[in-house]
């Protein structure tokens, strides 16, 4: 079985950015995630870097409606499995392993955007039906003219640039004919998150929003 390209596109299609969080809170989620969609930003990756970063999950795929909530830093089969358990509608993965690809396949309904930062793992994941990717991370593994390298021998690939990525340089990226969206953490950080600055989160959610090329 090969990934969903048309589910997962229509994540990275959602906005020009999906935003990357780190959030251990889930009564801070929800209010988070509903800034980010009500400043045009559906996509939201929350990473699994902090204990209860499942259940800030849960609480905004049961809370937060317009909200494409996901999981990132996905590293294992059981990872994969307790993200859709906690209604991850996609999972990102930083790189992809036998094991991640198969977990992907054993949860179809729940896409993976694995992560590439070479030549040979975009050829072996398109050999293996792989056609959306995340590209990290992005500025350190040659950014915008590294994707360029690779759009005409690797023409069909297409990626989500993530790691590095902010407002000063997500249109570049995004100009790009291999580049759908980018990932990005600036719109709401941890400091904002903390702070509980939901108007700032929404104020540069529009902002991502409005990125075109």
């Amino acid at each position: 079985m090969a990934q969903n390209i048309e589910r997962v596109e229509a994540i990275m299609t959602a906005a020009p950015v999906i935003a990357v969080l780190i959030v251990n809170d889930p009564k801070k989620a929800v209010p988070m995630a509903q800034a980010l969609v009500d400043g045009g930003i559906p996509g939201i990756e929350i990473t699994l870097r902090t204990p209860n970063a499942l259940d800030c999950i849960k609480a905004v795929a049961d809370n937060v409606e317009g909200a494409l909530v996901g999981a990132g830093t996905v590293l294992t089969h059981q990872q994969y499995e307790a993200s859709v358990k906690a209604g991850s509608t996609f999972v990102v993965s930083p790189g992809a392993t036998d094991n991640l690809i198969a977990a992907a396949e054993d949860f179809q309904q729940t896409p993976l955007l694995p992560g590439t930062c070479t030549p040979s793992e975009v050829m072996k994941l398109l050999e293996a039906g792989y056609e959306r990717l995340k590209f990290f991370p992005a500025v350190p593994a040659g950014g915008t003219p590294m994707l360029k390298g690779l759009s005409s021998p690797l023409a069909a690939a297409k990626f989500c640039p993530t790691g590095g990525i902010n407002l000063g340089n997500a249109r570049d990226f995004l100009a790009l004919p291999n580049v759908l969206c980018v990932g990005g953490s600036w719109i709401a950080d941890a400091k904002a998150i903390e702070s509980e600055d939901w108007a700032g989160i929404e104020k540069r959610a529009r902002e991502a929003a409005a990125l075109t090329v």
